[in-house]
């Protein structure tokens, strides 16, 4: 065999590995994969029960319920035009507040969203408490030395 058809032939299975790895990963991963929604798609119907997936939106003011376990707790999580009632069982996230930012990660029931994980987001001008004080020290030094 020649240089260059061995050079070719070794392209070839190395391209060939390439894709059953990519095909084996996809194979691995697909139970796992968790799909991001809106309460608009799953009103539309575009989310599939009993499958792993997320939902964001914006807590609805008002709307959070604990129960009296004390671990309970429902809200509503909105995008505008939809809502979509959310349960979760375990400790909310220090960030979670009601009109803020939420991704909650779970299943959707017929009843309403039941949560593993509550994922709360914050703006870009979110500071940790713990640097909250020394970052309001910072900037009244900095306007104080313009």
């Amino acid at each position: 065999m020649k240089p260059k058809h061995q050079r070719l032939a070794l392209i070839l299975l190395a391209l060939a590995a390439l894709m059953a790895a990519a095909l084996l990963a996809m194979w691995g991963l697909r139970d796992r994969a968790s799909y991001f929604y809106t309460p608009s798609d799953i009103a539309a119907g575009k989310a599939v029960a009993d499958r792993s997936v997320r939902l964001g939106g914006m807590v609805t003011k008002g709307s959070l319920v604990r129960a009296p376990d004390g671990v309970t707790v429902s809200f509503l999580v909105t995008d505008g035009p939809a809502t979509t009632r959310v349960t979760y069982r375990g400790i909310l996230p220090s960030l979670f507040r009601e009109g803020s930012g939420v991704v909650a990660e779970g299943r959707l029931t017929e009843t309403a969203f039941t949560a593993d994980t509550i994922l709360a987001k914050h703006d870009e001008r979110y500071m940790p408490p713990q640097m909250g004080n020394q970052a309001a020290e910072h900037r009244v030094s900095i306007t104080l030395a313009k």
